[in-house]
């Protein structure tokens, strides 16, 4: 039994199996789900703590990230297999998500040798002005399953950096990764009550933490709808908080588009990781002069990837991550048909030697941006392709959308590319590139009913973990 960590210690509730989606008849590990009273102690902890970790140094910061960076580099491959078994990426995309995690706290070790502030003179005399950043206090953390490694470290490690109590709350159907990462921080040094990790369903886990006035902020990343809640319950208790949420994100194909360099980007941002990523790009926007070579050269492309069991060696796409996600994602394959639009490729679920969720990459033609599969969010590797005139008509269907998370364009043309940059209404824009996969020190967010609230990693962390102090004092 995986015990939840409260106030730096093991604490056991009730379980529940975790299960790998690639073999359902492998079990990953039983892990306790937290009860209310649980949280409400975690918080209290966290309260606690945070008196004496907000005015910690920074060598002390430092020596807990950087011990933690360097274990978790140690343990990719080993980390990397257990985030594949329980997340259903398959190991080479798995270990790099490891990668990723010992990169950010690394970078936020960095960052906690780096606190500063400012001092400026007053517009009156002799009178002196210190701007300072401070901590929160205690931030609730709630993530999702698509990234249980990454997403966790690029929320964890900002707060420990800039002196925050932290009461965690991992995505219910993958606790594995996320029980491993505050593992290794707990023995890194961190004091207990500074990280409290609180396991289970949203209804029970998450709802306590959004109930609590001593809950200073909530950092939250999985879908819109849960995302409106947080956001109302926040407001509630006049808390801030930061939301990533969904997205439906265009690939524009140019006719001048290297055709190689654009299947590569499109099958990438689409399909790989299951196209289970809030930046995958679900409508491929290709204009007519293209448009035939372009679906032509797609089609060949899925026809070579190998959809297996997470750990097999050469498996391209792994399972999707359980039964119900595979049921939506059938579900909208379905309802694409019935729109009219065309199943050009894939679509099937599929057997293999080990029983689990497998689902054959989907691609259909004949779509329009006002079709449901081009509105909503699949979160699955299903994607549309939506034939248009031309650069302009391009642009207008990609910022037609409710979401605005990222946006890529293929194209040789310094003059669209550049345009495109500029008036692409998303938060993150690729040109000849996947319109997934943003480096760990840069910031990451969008805009519309993607995102709300300051960019998440890089520097532009320290907007939403820190608050800003102005103080005067006479010279």
């Amino acid at each position: 039994m995986f015990k939840n960590y409260i106030a730096g210690e093991w604490v056991e509730a009730e379980g529940t199996e975790n299960i790998n989606p690639s073999d359902t008849s492998d079990v990953v590990g039983v892990y306790s789900r937290a009860t209310r009273e649980n949280v409400l102690d975690a918080i209290s902890a966290a309260k606690a703590a945070f008196a004496s970790w907000s005015r910690s140094g920074p060598l002390q910061r430092h020596s807990v990230l950087r011990k933690a960076a360097d274990e978790i580099m140690a343990r990719k491959d080993e980390l990397g297999s257990l985030l594949a078994r329980e997340e259903g990426k398959t190991l080479p995309e798995a270990i790099g998500e490891v990668v990723r995690a010992s990169q950010i706290f690394d970078f936020f070790a960095g960052e906690s040798l780096r606190l500063s502030g400012e001092i400026i003179p007053s517009v009156r005399p002799g009178i002196g002005v210190e701007i300072t950043r401070e901590p929160v206090g205690v931030i609730g953390i709630i993530t999702p399953w698509n990234f249980p490694i990454a997403i966790p470290a690029w929320k964890i490690a900002p707060a420990i950096c800039y002196g925050n109590a932290i009461v965690f709350k991992p995505a219910d159907l993958v606790p594995a990764s996320s029980w491993a990462i505050v593992d290794i921080l707990q023995r890194a040094g961190l004091p207990a009550g500074v990280l409290n990790l609180v396991m289970g369903k949203g209804s029970v886990v998450g709802q306590a933490i959004l109930e609590s006035p001593d809950v200073a902020a909530v950092t939250f990343t999985g879908s819109t709808q849960t995302g409106k809640h947080v956001a109302a319950a926040s407001i509630e208790h006049n808390r801030r908080f930061q939301l990533e949420m969904g997205g439906k994100n265009p690939m524009v194909v140019l006719d001048d588009a290297n055709l190689s360099i654009a299947v590569e980007a499109a099958t990438n941002s689409a399909f790989f990781s299951t196209g289970q990523r809030c930046t995958a790009s679900s409508r491929l926007i290709v204009t007519e002069g293209i448009h035939d070579r372009f679906v032509e050269a797609m089609t060949q492309r899925l026809s070579s990837l190998v959809v297996d069991n997470a750990l097999k060696p050469g498996t391209h796409i792994g399972p999707v991550v359980d039964e119900s996600q595979l049921q939506q994602d059938l579900d909208y394959i379905e309802v694409g048909q019935k729109e009219g639009a065309r199943l050009h490729f894939g679509g099937r679920r599929l057997e293999r030697e080990t029983n689990g969720f497998y689902l054959e990459p989907a691609l259909f033609t004949e779509a329009s941006n006002d079709m449901r599969i081009a509105r909503e969010e699949i979160f699955g590797p299903v994607a549309a392709v939506i034939r248009v005139k031309d650069y302009e008509e391009a642009l207008a269907v990609s910022n037609d959308t409710p979401y605005g998370l990222s946006a890529g364009i293929a194209t040789q043309s310094l003059k669209f590319a550049t345009h495109f940059k500029q008036n692409a209404e998303a938060g993150m824009v690729m040109v000849n590139l996947p319109t997934a996969g943003v480096d760990f020190h840069v910031p990451f967010g969008g805009r519309k009913r993607s995102s709300y609230g300051p960019r998440e990693q890089g520097r532009y962390a320290a907007e939403f973990f820190t608050t800003v102090k102005t103080s005067y004092s006479l010279a």
